[in-house]
């Protein structure tokens, strides 16, 4: 499974392409600011959503592709009036020519817009979900004690990282990071839970920590968490078990699913 930024990134490699994005929007729209896809003369990377709206768009960038006028600074969109669209916002959109040696800087720019996710453990869980979050609006820091359990080719919105003690890669973790824990070993989730509620301490800037894990496991974690002297204020920023209710199957592509459902719904929720 492949995230869009790999498909852009390898279709750059043998053809220029356009990129648009979206600008900013006014009232309702189909997608929010910093929405992107790239348009090829016979294909779409990625979506702006809207029916009509994406349509005309392609149209306009593949005119210039082909050899029209290029299109320049930001175009105005009305979605009622002009598209026909029931929406009735407005939306602007950029255009932007790119080719081969676009490709590094247009990987730093468009992975730099999506949500940081620590992931720790790269078991069989930890594999299903690190592949569905590459399609996602995260970039996954992928992290295990163990060297060589990490696939060789992953998509470009994952970082793989070998830490061994494992907890010591919480100290560096990106600020805004939501975590996942789900090690080989209860004893690695137990340290890395207690970085991660330390540093919460002192920085307070992990929004979402999430343990793998039954109510009995929970319970036990945090008997030995308050021996430590984590208050109960404290051991409440910790989910455990993970996942939306009532997704009750063990496999662990079911259990990514229902993980990725909750991080969305705390991303989501957390916004204006």
């Amino acid at each position: 499974m492949t995230g869009a930024v790999d498909e852009l990134l390898a279709r750059l490699k043998r053809e220029h392409g356009i990129l648009v994005r979206v600008e900013s929007t006014q009232g309702s729209a189909p997608r929010e600011a910093g929405t992107w896809m790239a348009v090829w003369a016979d294909g779409l990377t990625a979506t702006i959503g809207g029916g009509q709206l994406e349509f005309q768009a392609t149209e306009e960038a593949r005119a210039w592709l082909a050899g029209g006028p290029a299109i320049e600074g930001i175009r105005r969109y009305p979605l009622g009036p002009s598209l026909g669209q029931c929406c009735g916002g407005v939306v602007f959109l950029s255009y932007r020519r790119i080719q081969a040696s676009d490709a590094q800087a247009l990987q730093k720019e468009l992975l730099a817009h999506l949500e940081p996710v620590a992931l720790f453990g790269g078991g069989h869980v930890g594999a299903a979900l690190a592949r569905l979050l590459s399609t996602l609006p995260f970039s996954v820091r992928w992290i295990d004690s163990r060297d060589g359990v990490f696939p060789d080719e992953l998509p470009a919105q994952i970082e793989t990282e070998y830490s061994d003690p494992v907890q010591q890669a919480v100290a560096d973790l990106a600020p805004g990071s939501r975590v996942l824990i789900m090690s080989f070993s209860h004893a690695e989730d137990l340290d890395i839970v207690i970085a991660c509620l330390k540093r919460l301490r002192e920085r307070d800037d992990l929004p979402y920590i999430g343990l793998i894990g039954s109510k009995t496991k929970w319970a036990t974690f945090r008997h030995r968490l308050e021996s430590r002297g984590f208050t109960a204020a404290e051991m409440d920023r910790v989910t455990c078990p993970i996942g939306v209710p009532g997704i009750t199957g063990k496999e662990p592509e079911v259990i990514a699913v229902a993980v990725a459902a909750q991080l969305l719904q705390a991303l989501y929720s957390a916004r204006p």
